[in-house]
């Protein structure tokens, strides 16, 4: 075993003296490229482009995007963004990045169950992760706010599971 790692250190060096002796000769075979005299010829006549003639075509409306999106849910007791929802967001991130200069309100939501303290901070953590997504898709963070209501404005009625569904949500809507 000590002549094995008494051994090592040489077979290394002189491993990595061959392969540097290797380097420097297929430098030296390549031969550097001598430049050829040639004689200078005048460079050809630059020609004018010919006006175009300017046609006048209809500019077509311009459609203002939509940027109110409503349904973007997510799970019960969670500020996770459902996979569901991404579709929607990437629209909202496309719409978003047409007029940098729009600001957005996102409003987050939570169902009935739970305190007002607590259904509060859930909803803000909802509009955060959906502020979240958006600035990841290009969207500058300067236009979003982000704001949890907890319980105010239910969508649908907090006595039934479908209802309470519909109000665990973020909106994004323009602010005016």
């Amino acid at each position: 075993m000590k002549f094995i790692r008494s051994s090592f250190a040489p077979v290394a060096i002189l491993c990595a003296l061959i392969s540097l002796q290797a380097c420097k000769a297929k430098k030296l075979v390549q031969k550097p490229v001598q430049p050829t005299e040639t004689k200078a010829t005048p460079p050809p006549p630059v020609q004018q482009p010919q006006p175009q003639p300017v046609v006048q075509q209809s500019a077509a409306p311009v459609e203002k995007p939509d940027y109110n999106f409503n349904n973007i849910q997510f799970d019960f007791n969670s500020s996770v963004l459902k996979t569901a929802s991404y579709p929607l967001l990437d629209k909202a991130a496309a719409a978003m990045k047409i007029d940098p200069s729009v600001k957005f309100n996102l409003s987050g939501y939570a169902s009935i169950e739970g305190t007002e303290e607590y259904n509060k901070t859930l909803s803000q953590d909802r509009a955060n992760a959906v502020k979240e997504y958006l600035v990841n898709s290009g969207v500058s963070s300067a236009t979003l706010t982000a704001t949890g209501y907890g319980t105010a404005n239910p969508a649908g009625d907090n006595s039934t599971e479908a209802g309470r569904a519909l109000n665990r949500r973020v909106e994004i809507h323009k602010q005016n």
